[in-house]
């Protein structure tokens, strides 16, 4: 089986590729002129150098491959130019498909993200059933990959052979840029975090995620969603484990929302429009921490053998491989 992967020079997508050499595949990878290669060096892989947006790259890609995975996204909670944002996520999944669908790939695993959910003030744990719509996303990251994912799920309506897999926030090593999950392992290990606000993440083990994958594609149903997540965490349950692995100290002060919002207003202010830099803390960001993204995976479960497991290995490896790699 000769698969293409999308974002395999990245976080979640390096795991994606190693899981499919795992399981025997061939390996056929799109790389940007400018992406740091240092999590493939040590994979057995065809490059291909091209971009999402570059339809020629794409063709040369997936030309005679059996399968398709879209793991690549612009994953930041802030973008000076949102458009750009929009062009990678969502026309960039569609050009993705369409060329997919030219070449008669078998089956397109597309990687969206439980950022698409419905999640409710009061800390139910959404599902792939949970009411939601465009008008619900806050920022245009949460916005661009529901687009997409409404674009993945038409394709499929319309009788091409796609799932869509929803990760919750995957914690790991080879977090290369960091992804903002990723920043909360690294502003730990640099005691940046004096104080929390009261939010909540499922985190999920990107080995395990990545394995998800395959099982989608084995078992998925074209045109439906799988969560993949793993454990729901507070943010202080999630300084307190980080707390446990390094011994450091977990901070002990809430901030209250308004104060948080009201940081992120001057952080993205002075560090966004002033200094050109993403922000630490943004506006989005708090706002989408006032809901605790805690979600359900029991779909996946019955359907695809998916198991939820404890993330303390997956933070301590993350941890391991921030300091082996000098991040903090």
């Amino acid at each position: 089986m000769l698969a293409f992967v999308t974002g395999a020079t990245g976080f979640l997508g390096s795991h994606v590729a190693r899981a499919l050499a795992d399981n025997g595949a061939d390996l056929r990878l799109l790389v940007r002129q400018s992406s740091n290669t240092k999590n493939i060096q040590d994979l057995k892989a065809e490059l291909v150098t091209g971009d999402l947006r570059d339809p020629v790259s794409l063709e040369k890609g997936i030309a005679g491959c059996d399968v398709v995975f879209h793991v690549a996204a612009d994953y930041r909670l802030w973008v000076r130019d949102p458009e750009e944002m929009y062009r990678v996520n969502v026309e960039g999944t569609r050009a993705i498909l369409e060329t997919a669908r030219k070449n008669k790939a078998r089956r397109v695993v597309y990687t969206s993200s439980v950022a698409t959910m419905g999640f409710t003030s009061n800390g139910q744990p959404a599902d792939e059933n949970s009411t939601v719509s465009l008008g619900k996303m806050i920022g245009p990251y949460k916005r661009s990959k529901f687009m997409a994912e409404q674009v993945a799920i038409e394709a499929a309506r319309s009788g091409q052979n796609i799932v869509v897999v929803n990760p919750s926030t995957p914690v790991g090593e080879r977090d290369i840029k960091p992804t903002p999950s990723g920043r909360i392992v690294v502003d730990f290990l640099k005691k940046k975090f004096p104080a929390y606000v009261d939010t909540g993440l499922n985190l999920v083990d990107a080995t395990e995620c990545a394995r998800g994958h395959i099982a989608a594609l084995e078992r998925g149903r074209s045109g439906e969603r799988y969560i993949l997540g793993g454990e729901n965490l507070t943010l202080k349950q999630i300084l307190d484990k980080l707390a446990a692995i390094t011994g450091l100290p977990s901070p002990s002060i809430r901030v209250p929302y308004v104060m948080a919002l009201a940081t992120g207003v001057v952080d993205e202010i002075v560090t966004g429009r002033i200094r050109g830099r993403e922000p630490r803390a943004t506006i989005d960001a708090v706002r989408m921490g006032r809901k605790k993204m805690f979600v359900s995976s029991a779909k996946a479960e019955r359907e695809l053998g998916w198991k939820c497991v404890p993330v303390n290995d997956a933070l301590g490896r993350a941890v391991e491989w921030f300091r082996a790699n000098r991040y903090a």
